[in-house]
């Protein structure tokens, strides 16, 4: 019953997201990157999708009990992410929600709810778009994922907390999306005068302003939630090896 009360508050506060926003309020937005760079960065995404659907297909065969966890984690990315603050011209700062998965299902599996996500925020609610899915994905959904789930091994095999791991996991996560995207914005625009590390520079800076910020309030909200599936959900976390059999983090 408690999953269903969490489920079904996600779903209702992603409803009310799904209002018309501004064009400019996007993670990169419809057609603004130059047509070589979409698709490179959408053929680098490719392996990384195909992988996450048959790990996926194997999770929910093999514990059927999943699926309401997935859902969970697709709507937390879902909400955190169409959470919009106008930042770079063609994008935007917001949290990413990545982390929280990643977590628990691993960078592969993330990256096809990442994907999901994408594509009902470019057709829905106008933020990103379907030519720049590619580099959206990659960034939001693979490349944050990733640092993510490595930064949550790494301090949990140091011997830190679990809040600390799970904080530092989603803040990471959503910092290295911006650091990415700040990347594939800089490789498509160089600068004039100073080409790719100027452009790089001037992304990154002005991007840490809102982004900093949000980040810190991703970790702090992600370890809550993780808290909260920590007292409700502890057979699930065990079957996805997040907890050990004793039900401990």
């Amino acid at each position: 019953m408690t999953n269903n009360v969490w489920f079904k508050t996600i779903i209702s506060l992603s409803l009310l997201l799904l209002i018309p926003v501004s064009a400019y309020a996007m993670h990169i937005m419809e057609g603004f990157l130059p047509i070589g760079w979409a698709v490179f960065w959408g053929m680098l995404s490719l392996p990384f999708l195909a992988f996450g659907v048959i790990k996926i297909n194997k999770l929910v065969d093999t514990s059927p009990s999943i699926k309401m966890l997935l859902a969970l984690a697709g709507a937390f990315v879902f909400v955190l992410s169409a959470l919009k603050i106008p930042s770079v011209t063609g994008s935007c700062s917001h949290p990413t929600g990545v982390g929280l998965a990643a977590i628990l299902f691993g960078p592969s599996v993330t990256s096809v709810l990442g994907l999901i996500v994408l594509i009902f925020q470019a057709i829905l609610l106008a933020h990103g778009g379907i030519t720049t899915l590619g580099a959206n994905v990659f960034s939001m959904a693979i490349a944050g994922p990733i640092i993510a789930f490595l930064t949550y091994k790494g301090v949990k095999k140091a011997g830190g907390s679990s809040a600390i791991a799970v904080f530092f996991a989603a803040a990471l996560g959503d910092l290295l999306t911006y650091m990415m995207t700040a990347i594939q914005l800089a490789l498509a625009f160089p600068d004039p005068a100073g080409g790719f590390v100027t452009s790089l520079g001037k992304f990154m800076t002005v991007f840490a302003v809102t982004q900093i910020p949000l980040a810190i309030s991703e970790g702090i909200l992600t370890v809550i939630i993780f808290n909260v599936l920590h007292a409700y959900n502890s057979r699930e976390l065990q079957q996805l090896n997040v907890l050990n059999r004793g039900g401990n983090i």
